[in-house]
């Protein structure tokens, strides 16, 4: 198992977010977190990668309990994060953002350097935009560099935030291409996601969460099949 989380309680202040959450990921998996703003999906990706503190539960991570270790030590692991506002530093260049992540990996025990070519099969049109300067790209523009930058701290499994939110339907097919390509390259992905349909043509299995609890776990068919979850998470 590559990813195992166990009974997850997190807190803000007095606000229970989650509720005793468990979910796994295996190696060559896309797996989906699907549910509506608001759900808890966020919450579970941050404590997975050790940006949120759970009061109880675990994860661990090929094995090993990681749920004290810090973010740094995570990404050092293998587990790598793109956020859902892609985080792209506007000043500087796609290059410039992308290979901020080589400060990280330099210093990692194992593991090959990032291949640039191998990012731009990913996303074809990064290499395009390489030298431009991240203040002038679109959104979609930027989350393809978030994702790529995470990519180049060469992870085993890649943790992704809403990154179909508010892409054209023709970006969302470019996207879910890249998606079945990441995993082709052998790292699995963990997806958090709002909309059944978009997250239907990657994952292999999800996680339906609601009000911080996962309600319902199976494959995108049998989730769709279910009434009340497909209203939820659109068709």
């Amino acid at each position: 198992m590559l990813l195992k989380v166990e009974n997850l309680d997190f807190f803000v202040h007095k606000t229970h977010i989650l509720r005793s959450v468990s979910i796994n990921a295996d190696e060559g998996e896309i797996v989906g977190l699907l549910g509506r703003n608001g759900a808890g999906k966020s919450s579970i990706i941050k404590c997975i990668m050790g940006l949120y503190t759970p009061k109880s539960g675990a994860v661990r991570f090929r094995g090993e309990n990681i749920t004290q270790k810090n973010t740094r030590y995570r990404v050092l692991q293998g587990l790598a994060y793109a956020p859902e506002d892609a985080r792209v530093f506007s000043e500087m260049t796609v290059k410039e953002n992308v290979l901020l992540s080589l400060w990280v990996t330099e210093k990692r025990p194992e593991g090959n350097p990032f291949d640039v070519e191998q990012g731009f099969e990913v996303f074809p049109r990064i290499k395009g935009l390489w030298n431009r300067r991240g203040e002038n790209l679109s959104g979609g523009e930027k989350k393809m560099v978030s994702i790529t930058r995470a990519l180049a701290l060469n992870p085993s499994l890649l943790l992704l935030d809403e990154s179909f939110e508010g892409l054209s339907p023709l970006v969302v097919k470019a996207f879910s291409e890249a998606m079945r390509r990441i995993r082709d390259m052998g790292i699995s992905i963990v997806l958090a996601e709002s909309n059944l349909g978009n997250s239907s043509r990657v994952v292999d299995r999800a996680y339906v969460v609601e009000r911080g609890e996962t309600i319902f776990h199976g494959t995108p068919g049998e989730i769709a099949e279910e009434e009340s979850l497909a209203i939820i998470l659109g068709r």
